[in-house]
């Protein structure tokens, strides 16, 4: 092969790779949730959304595509002074996202760099006018003012910020002690109260039931009074309904009245018996009752062979008239108890 042909195939490879060169400058594919920004001589020419897209070569130039995805930045602990001049390690994390390439591009050098810094600035703004109860119970409320104030900065950035959390606020450790003992004491005071107010709840619980024990006692033994006195009211109406019905006299009034007697003097404590006054109104009717009681064996009429002259004897017929109405009639009462059968009896 001569030199002539060997030139030509260098001139010929040369074309080849300059042609390649030139298309991959060329076509330029812009994947999704991407964005460029194309530069003509140095001067901003247009952006580039996703899709397939020709440059000129040589003449145009694509910077580095821009993400339009939502971007989470977490900035390291900062130390912060509360208005209790307590120093406190407070972690942000930044939820933000690009919506104007151009702006992202020539307004901001390097808009991660400067979102950190403002957060740390606005932070310590925020946290500067709270003690440090307030920043520990009030995250929202600083979560806000943040995200009011880098939105409204950044916004020309070209960058929206839509969230900002805090994601730790650590107190000095002596300060976490002190919160802690606190705490403890916290929860035993309210230990204390709840149990005393279940011991008093219980207290309370036990009186109403005790209350409501008597109230029910004392109902059931009225009511058994009253049933056992209506139960004696119709037994007394009961007996003094037969009484009358019997039609009694007044010897058979004495005769119960005597029986009734010995059951005063029962039992081993008395020692002393007191006699009504009564009592000898009831032995006269009661004599006269016995007095006037006439045996089966005599006859009015003079009947019977012979009337007992009360010695044992019997007297003649034809003197039965004239020996009941002469002889004297002694009589005896029933077996009955008496004053003398009672021990403790004293007349």
């Amino acid at each position: 092969m001569s030199s002539g042909a060997t030139g030509l195939i260098i001139i010929l490879a040369v074309l080849i790779i300059f042609v390649l060169v030139i298309l991959v400058k060329s076509v330029k594919i812009i994947p999704q949730a991407r964005a460029g920004v194309v530069e003509r001589l140095g001067k901003y020419q247009r952006t580039l959304n996703p899709g397939l897209t020709i440059l000129i070569p040589f003449v145009d130039r694509l910077l580095p595509l821009l993400d339009l995805r939502e971007q989470v930045v977490s900035f390291p602990p900062q130390q912060v002074i509360t208005e209790d001049s307590l120093v406190v390690s407070i972690d942000t994390v930044v939820y933000f996202q690009v919506t104007d390439p151009r702006a992202a591009t020539y307004e901001i050098a390097n808009y991660i760099h400067a979102v950190e810094q403002l957060t740390t600035t606005t932070l310590r703004n925020v946290v500067g006018g709270l003690n440090l109860e307030e920043a520990l119970t009030s995250r929202d409320r600083i979560n806000g003012q943040l995200r009011g104030v880098l939105d409204e900065a950044t916004g020309r950035w070209g960058i929206r910020v839509s969230r900002v959390e805090l994601k730790a606020i650590e107190p000095p450790l002596s300060i976490q002690d002190s919160m802690e003992k606190q705490m403890r004491a916290e929860r035993e005071r309210r230990a204390t109260i709840l149990t005393a107010e279940g011991t008093k709840q219980a207290q309370i619980l036990n009186a109403e039931g005790r209350r409501q024990a008597a109230i029910l006692a004392a109902e059931g033994d009225a009511k058994a009074d009253i049933l056992r006195a209506d139960g004696e009211s119709q037994a007394i109406a009961k007996v003094f309904e037969a009484i009358h019905k019997g039609n009694p006299d007044q010897k058979l009034l004495a005769y119960q009245y005597l029986q009734t007697l010995p059951k005063l003097a029962e039992g081993t404590s008395n020692k002393m018996w007191i006699i009504p006054s009564e009592l000898g109104e009831a032995l006269k009717g009661v004599g006269s009752a016995l007095g006037n009681y006439v045996p089966d064996s005599f006859s009015a009429n003079g009947s019977s062979n012979g009337t007992s002259n009360g010695t044992g004897h019997t007297a003649p017929a034809g003197e039965g008239t004239a020996a009941a109405k002469t002889a004297p009639v002694t009589a005896t009462s029933p077996t009955s108890p008496t004053l003398a059968d009672s021990p403790d009896a004293a007349l």
